[in-house]
């Protein structure tokens, strides 16, 4: 077709006729005017693209099913591998032994969860975020490392993930003052909310107020709706002050973390959520109480007050 004013004038014509087709078509809907016109390119074109996708869908199945099969298995494997390397970039010596123990700690945890898991290292401190207590790991989205996921050590609960790099993440303690996680007692299954307090032990709101608690007991993350920012049975710490029962509708609870947050070096991002709630299979085990010691006195007498005894009978019968 020439470029003439007449051709010019009959493609923003038909221009703007595609844009009021198109325009009535979204707002009619299911009862679209345009409906019919639809359904009939469909009846032309739709064996064309049948015919094609009998040739392509089998292959293209079949590559998915191998891909999603082997999926996971590939994942964790990287993952080892990954855990491995890092590993061997800790190497030997007394600071490094020190971390590859807690690497050893950290992997156990995982395996008793059932937490993929992505290894990193503790780079800095604070964070220009604002949040007081921070850390920033070596990881980031390069690794496959998101935004609101759940961060452990060897001991228990880290933080979250709260912002992603290519290479490094800021993760928010949870000891700090704007954390919060849904936990779970222990044995008794009492639902409730841990707050960070910064140094001080973590506050935790029991939904039951009229729970019974006692010092010494145990919680663990409760988990978030598609894990997201927290798995669930992640240890959190032990229960160290409980506030009176007033008959109020929650009641308090003071805990002391498992982790300590002054000394943090390597850490574990959790990539890939457990297929159930793994629920107190996590926590350690409770320390055996140390049997008192039975001390039995035995008094015996002394030689004098033996021959005493012994003289007092003789004058005795001689009177």
């Amino acid at each position: 077709m020439r470029d003439t004013k007449e051709s010019r004038l009959l493609l923003v014509l038909l221009i703007a006729i595609a844009f009021a087709l198109i325009t009535v078509d979204i707002r009619g809907g299911r009862n679209s005017p345009v409906d019919g016109a639809r359904q009939a390119a469909a009846a032309v074109f739709g064996p064309i693209e049948n015919g094609m996708s009998t040739v392509v869908d089998p292959v293209g199945n079949a590559v998915s099913a191998v891909r999603d099969s082997g999926e996971r298995h590939d994942r964790l494997a990287r993952l080892e591998k990954e855990n491995a390397t890092l590993k061997a970039k800790l190497g030997s010596g007394d600071r490094n032994r020190s971390r590859l123990a807690q690497l050893d700690k950290m992997l156990n945890i995982a395996a008793e969860g059932q937490y993929g898991i992505k290894g990193a290292q503790v780079i800095a401190i604070g964070s220009a975020q604002g949040f007081s207590w921070t850390i920033t790991i070596d990881v980031g989205y390069n690794d496959g490392i998101k935004r609101d996921m759940t961060v452990l050590n060897g001991d228990g609960l880290v933080g979250r993930v709260t912002t992603v790099g290519p290479d490094a993440s800021t993760v928010l303690l949870a000891n700090d003052p704007d954390f919060t996680v849904g936990t779970r007692m222990e044995g008794s299954d009492e639902l409730g909310f841990a707050s960070g307090q910064g140094d001080r032990p973590l506050r935790v709101e029991l939904l039951n107020g009229k729970a019974e608690v006692k010092k010494g007991d145990r919680i663990v993350t409760f988990g978030s709706q598609n894990d997201k920012p927290f798995v669930p049975g992640v240890p959190v710490g032990t229960v160290t002050g409980v506030d009176p029962s007033n008959g109020g509708l929650t009641r308090t609870l003071y805990v002391t973390p498992f982790v300590s947050f002054t000394k943090l070096d390597v850490v574990g991002v959790v990539v890939e959520a457990p297929k159930k709630d793994p629920r107190d299979e996590v926590l350690p085990a409770k320390p055996k109480p140390t049997p008192t010691p039975t001390v039995t006195v035995t008094v015996t007498p002394s030689a004098s007050a033996s021959a005493g005894a012994n003289g007092t009978g003789t004058n005795d019968q001689q009177q």
